[in-house]
């Protein structure tokens, strides 16, 4: 081919764009190729034992037994279709035996309250050492945490000492081991400065703990209409996660202190307010490809009472929860063990109703060797074909899918978790 342009000539023009291409990779690494937990699941530090996740396991698994003792009846109180009634109703099961809690968060601010100085300090040892003992005993769900109270002006000292007495009581009980993905929750975060403020505390406890620089990581609550939008009407996500310095992990909505800061009162305070669903698209359109994790928020009807009420309680947290998800919210909040078997239901449900169809059109995007493909009428590229690896992957992760499910694409499940078409993990 005949050109136009020398090597010299391209060779400043190049050099730009491979700077400006290394600058966007560092900036937008892609999403993280490790399991999110589908849930958190929070309560009062002060009522945190070594047991709390097997002991919610149970409760939950009792909500099951008295309210929806069978599949059928389990299917229809929650709208699930019939055709998925047994296989979910004897995975949500399971789950709740095996591991009923994915992720949990010790919570010293609105689940605790505000207490006398003492008080406090003397829950967080507390707490510290019970998680300690689960950390031994093997009872700790796979993620866990603390949510201190917010860096702000009134509460700031009390965040900041709560923190450092619970880490330091912890790694003395554990000889300076932290339970496996540990993650600290910074609420109500208005401006960079409170993030970078937890970003110096979390690097000075490092050198003073013994821990390798870079261990312990946070995640921030979008609970102000502050840190949607800044002064200026500019998005303030950006620079909360740069004044992080990488310790951000993922952030989550915080949906009835977000729409409290909107104005709106608490009879319409819910988790698909249209408030809600610009702040999370923001918070999409922000963070996509930082490999930030998102969460949206929590429903707060709760399923307690006669059977009728619980029924009523779990289609609206069943509603709320699939709408989170194919908005692309793979994370919320749950507030009572009687949520549990409605949250892995709808994720289960989520993920099962849509495995024939991903099935089929991954299994012919890979006969393609990852070129675009049809089938039936829905045209697949490498831009699908990368939401359905992430489809098989997050629904290994959850339990929704079993590996012989998965692997029934032709991809083993080394494949799947590789995520990549560049290079392509199929090739022969």
């Amino acid at each position: 081919m005949k050109t136009s342009l020398t090597e010299d000539a391209l060779a400043p023009i190049r050099s730009r764009l491979h700077e400006a291409n290394q600058a966007f990779a560092q900036r937008y690494p892609g999403e993280r190729n490790a399991r999110q937990p589908v849930h958190t699941v929070y309560g009062g530090a002060h009522l945190f034992r070594a047991g709390t996740a097997p002991r919610l396991g149970e409760l939950a698994l009792g909500a099951l037994a008295k309210c929806a003792p069978d599949a059928g009846t389990f299917a229809r109180a929650i709208g699930l279709p019939e055709a998925l009634a047994e296989t979910v109703y004897a995975r949500v099961q399971d789950k709740l035996r095996r591991e009923p809690v994915e992720d949990f968060r010790v919570d010293f601010e609105d689940g605790y309250g505000v207490r006398a100085d003492a008080e406090e300090d003397q829950h967080a040892v507390a707490a510290a050492g019970e998680m300690a003992k689960g950390l031994a005993a093997g009872t700790l769900p796979p993620f866990i945490g603390i949510r201190i109270k917010p860096l702000t002006a009134e509460s700031q000292a009390r965040a900041l000492r709560t923190l450092d007495g619970f880490l330091t009581a912890l790694l003395e009980a554990t000889g300076g081991k932290l339970p496996p993905n540990y993650v600290v929750t910074l609420p109500k975060v208005q401006i960079p400065e409170q993030v970078a403020a937890m970003a110096d505390a979390l690097e000075l406890l490092e050198s003073r703990l013994g821990l390798a620089a870079g261990t312990l990581v946070f995640e921030i609550m979008i609970e102000q209409t502050q840190a949607i939008l800044d002064a200026t009407g500019r998005a303030a996500l950006p620079a909360l996660i740069e004044a992080a310095r990488g310790r951000c992990i993922a952030a989550h909505l915080g949906t009835y202190d977000y729409t409290a800061s909107c104005g709106i009162i608490a009879a319409h305070q819910r988790m698909d307010h249209p408030a809600c669903d610009f702040a999370k698209h923001v918070m999409q359109v922000s963070l996509a490809g930082t490999g930030v994790w998102l969460s949206d928020g929590a429903t707060n009807i709760l399923p307690v009472g006669d059977v009728q009420s619980v029924h009523d309680a779990w289609k609206i947290h069943m509603r709320h929860t699939r709408r989170s998800l194919e908005a692309g919210f793979y994370q919320g909040w749950d507030l009572h063990p009687a949520q549990l078997p409605t949250r892995f239901a709808a994720v289960y449900g989520f993920f099962l109703e849509a495995l024939p169809a991903a099935s089929e059109r991954l299994k012919n995007f890979v006969a393609k060797a990852a070129q675009a493909t049809l089938v039936g009428d829905v045209f697949d590229d490498a831009a699908t074909g990368q939401g359905l690896l992430n489809f098989f992957l997050r629904g290994l992760h959850c339990g929704a899918i079993t590996e012989d499910e998965a692997q029934a694409t032709g991809l083993t499940v080394a494949q799947i978790r590789s995520r990549s078409f560049f290079p392509s993990p199929f090739a022969r």
